[in-house]
């Protein structure tokens, strides 16, 4: 169970980098995400094509480097980090529309966590399925600080922003040993 949750969390954090890889920006802030009843809290860290995301509650942190296609998730409790690749071709080429989006209509302008933002009312269409959701987009620096589904079913935020992250971040701890990567169980890999 242990070791599912550990794919999932990497598998999680690679679909962050690969968001994030999108806005250009340094910065560290708390990451709150709220779906089905439950607040999920974390700390969320960007630089250069460098992320670093912790969760409460999780074993271990996931740092992606995108300079190094590499992905790594570190366990302090053993001092062992998993490594796989990260494979830039799955990157999409930076732009502010969302995957699958079909439109984008500005609803209103709002200040959240001290941020002036514009609030955009975005349509998606996935698999066959549309869903609309909001995004407010900061003007101060260029980055999309909440995310909420239209029916309330879930919501991503960033708060506390700082335009600062240490490079120290995005390294391995010293004396940490690598482990062997989990096999993805069969069938997950398929869209």
């Amino acid at each position: 169970m242990k070791r599912i949750a550990m794919v999932t969390g990497i598998v999680l954090c690679m679909v962050l980098a690969v968001c994030m890889s999108l806005w250009a920006i340094e910065f560290s802030a708390d990451m709150i995400t709220k779906s089905a009843g439950q607040t999920i809290t974390g700390k969320m860290y960007m630089k250069d094509k460098k992320m670093r995301s912790e969760t409460q509650g999780q074993p271990g942190y996931s740092i992606v480097r995108m300079d190094k296609n590499v992905v790594w998730f570190v366990m302090p409790d053993t001092k062992t980090y998993m490594e796989m690749a990260y494979d830039p071709s799955q990157q999409p080429a930076p732009t502010e529309k969302m995957h699958g989006e079909v439109s984008r209509k500005l609803v209103g302008k709002e200040k959240i966590d001290g941020h002036p933002t514009e609030k955009y009312l975005v349509t998606v269409k996935d698999k066959g399925k549309t869903s609309e959701m909001y995004q407010w987009i900061a003007t101060d620096i260029k980055f999309p600080i909440k995310s909420a589904a239209v029916d309330g079913s879930y919501s991503v935020e960033y708060k506390n922003i700082k335009q600062s992250a240490p490079d120290s971040l995005f390294e391995l701890p010293a004396g940490y040993k690598k482990m062997t990567m989990p096999a993805m169980p069969k069938g997950s890999t398929k869209r």
